[in-house]
């Protein structure tokens, strides 16, 4: 491929991915920005713990994206590879390749954010199609995976997510919302179903939908994040970071075994907390908190230190999680550090 090829991975003015509007309460798409900030400390992280290596300048490192939406983060992990490749494999198509066929995945939560997000990475919603910039596909999904799942009703309920049979199960033509991470009795297996045996993903990263209607009285939902995390932590990636409600610091709703596990979990690294929605998405109108919770699988050790960075959160949720940790007394969890900063200069970058 010619390096004034037609196509480029960023730099389109304006970004489309930063004017599509959210689907859905579940369905929040992640701004690009947002999602560059995530992969910075990602890249720092990798270099603190590899002696300084660069983690975008590595052919060998896989990428998941397990409930990718508009594929913000597998487009921005392509481009930096596109970058970080250069030099070891010089002809831009054979590195494009590459990176697509063999580094970069992700599993698509319904038929049309699959198709936006192959459209986002491969430029195409065929991954094998004409205007594919991959073209080492044979089929149209590529490495973005969908296909349609059912839940598994229990008593007018999903026994893997909760959903509620009355308000989901309906015909054909409607999503089912049954995402196929979290509907499976071994991840792993389930995995290596989708992608090939024996597929670990050194990084898993990404964006999970938050809530189902859970047929309560009312406008009910229950929060599914956490079933999310659980399974992407039972994959064992190196490095694991998820942008998710912070409503678990105080838990309740079906999250106290969640907000457990959180605390005593040795790899957890860091936590930022971010006091309104709108710091991570403009335009939401949600009072609620996010937090990004970063942490280091089995395969390179636990966790020496944890960070907590607070943004101007008030005292009763995050203190009682901070207050909680403290207790730990665990050779990874003791030494913690907890910085304060405002939401004023966290939003500035300090």
């Amino acid at each position: 491929m010619n390096n004034q090829a037609s196509f480029t991975l960023r730099g389109r003015n304006p970004d489309v991915l930063t004017c599509i509007a959210n689907l859905s309460n579940d369905e929040v798409f992640t701004p690009p920005e947002f999602a560059n900030r995530m992969l910075d400390t990602l890249a720092k992280a990798w270099a603190a713990a590899n002696n300084g290596a660069n983690i975008w300048a590595d052919s060998s490192i896989r990428f998941l994206d397990p409930f990718t939406k508009s594929g913000v983060f597998l487009r921005e992990i392509t481009s930096l590879l596109t970058k970080g490749l250069a030099t070891e494999i010089p002809d831009l198509q054979q590195r494009v390749d590459h990176i697509l066929t063999r580094q970069v995945f992700g599993i698509g939560i319904t038929h049309l954010t699959s198709l936006l997000a192959r459209r986002s990475v491969y430029c195409s919603k065929d991954a094998n199609g004409p205007h594919s910039i991959a073209k080492g596909f044979a089929s149209k999904t590529g490495n973005i995976w969908f296909e349609r799942m059912e839940h598994s009703w229990v008593e007018g309920r999903c026994k893997f997510c909760g959903a509620s049979q009355k308000t989901l199960d309906r015909g054909e033509e409607l999503e089912t919302h049954a995402y196929a991470l979290i509907h499976s009795e071994n991840v792993k297996a389930r995995i290596s179903e989708l992608f090939g045996g024996g597929m670990q993903f050194d990084v898993i990263i990404g964006n999970p939908p938050y809530q189902l209607d859970d047929g309560g009285f009312g406008t009910s939902a229950a929060p599914i994040y956490q079933l999310f995390v659980q399974q992407a932590k039972a994959l064992e990636p190196r490095y694991l970071t998820m942008v998710i409600p912070s409503r678990w610091f105080a838990g309740g709703k079906g999250l106290d075994d969640f907000r457990e596990s959180m605390l005593t979990d040795p790899r957890v690294r860091s936590i930022d907390d971010y006091l309104s929605a709108a710091d991570v998405f403009p335009g939401v109108g949600s009072r609620a908190g996010f937090a990004i919770s970063s942490g280091i699988g089995k395969i390179l050790g636990n966790a020496t230190s944890a960070r907590i960075s607070r943004t101007g959160r008030s005292q009763p949720a995050l203190d009682r999680f901070l207050k909680r940790e403290r207790t730990y007394s665990s050779a990874s969890m003791k030494d913690c550090r907890f910085s304060k900063r405002s939401r004023q200069s966290k939003m500035q970058g300090e």
